[in-house]
């Protein structure tokens, strides 16, 4: 677990809690490394990533840590680790794939760098005139639209799906073409305003990032099928079931 608030006992509560519920779906028991992103940019991902099984990147807001963020998900990437990306995951996810495969090295969100010239995550263009930012999130649940050949429709089982959501940038879709062109399957579409909500990679044992929180729906006695399916997937890939 990659965080910037991992001192706040309280502020993944959800997350860990969810991740609890995925481990007694998978009849085991998990033990989360709660890794501070910035230590990640001091000391490397190698260095504090190589003996985990999973890696998984929350939300969050503001550009503290957040090339530690980009640093795990490259490592989860190149070395082929379980990797469950969630909102600001799904953001940097995107970003670190148009950095360094697409080699657009400026490549980034406006909410971190407000001119970069390829802006992958942005502010939708009705919310670029407020000034007020504070009501202006995508909050509640949104309807999602997936793919059949995906690994998210592999964990729910079915075509639509409703999540909730608190966030405020969204993927632009100008990207969406180069990035499907180099492995990058975007599984999962809010069809009414055409926006991203989950990101797979193709050649990767289990990459799956969406931009909603997962972790609001998961229960003790049913784990969230995302959750249930990257901890199965490391499970899998750490024993050889």
């Amino acid at each position: 677990m990659v965080g910037k608030y991992i001192q706040l006992q309280d502020a993944y509560k959800s997350i860990y809690e969810a991740l609890r519920h995925a481990g007694f779906c998978n009849n085991s028991r998990l033990v989360i490394k709660k890794i501070d992103s910035e230590d990640i940019e001091e000391k490397g991902a190698q260095a504090l990533l190589a003996d985990v099984d999973g890696i998984l990147i929350p939300g969050g807001f503001g550009n503290r840590g957040i090339e530690g963020k980009i640093s795990a998900i490259k490592y989860a990437r190149e070395q082929r680790k379980p990797f469950l990306g969630i909102c600001l995951g799904m953001q940097l996810s995107a970003i670190e794939f148009t950095r360094n495969i697409l080699k657009m090295k400026d490549a980034n969100s406006t909410e971190f760098k407000k001119n970069t010239k390829n802006p992958v995550i942005y502010l939708l263009p009705q919310q670029r005139a407020v000034k007020m930012m504070g009501a202006t999130m995508r909050l509640g649940a949104y309807s999602c639209n997936i793919s059949k050949d995906s690994k998210a429709f592999k964990a729910y089982g079915k075509k639509v799906i409703y999540e909730r959501h608190r966030h405020r940038y969204e993927f632009n879709n100008r990207f969406k073409k180069r990035l499907e062109d180099a492995g990058v399957v975007f599984s999962g579409i809010n069809k009414k305003y055409n926006l991203v909500e989950i990101i797979e990679l193709k050649d990767h044992p289990w990459f799956v990032a969406c931009q909603f929180h997962p972790e609001f729906k998961s229960k003790p006695d049913k784990a969230h099928p995302l959750f249930r399916d990257f901890i199965k997937s490391a499970l899998e890939i750490k024993y050889g079931k």
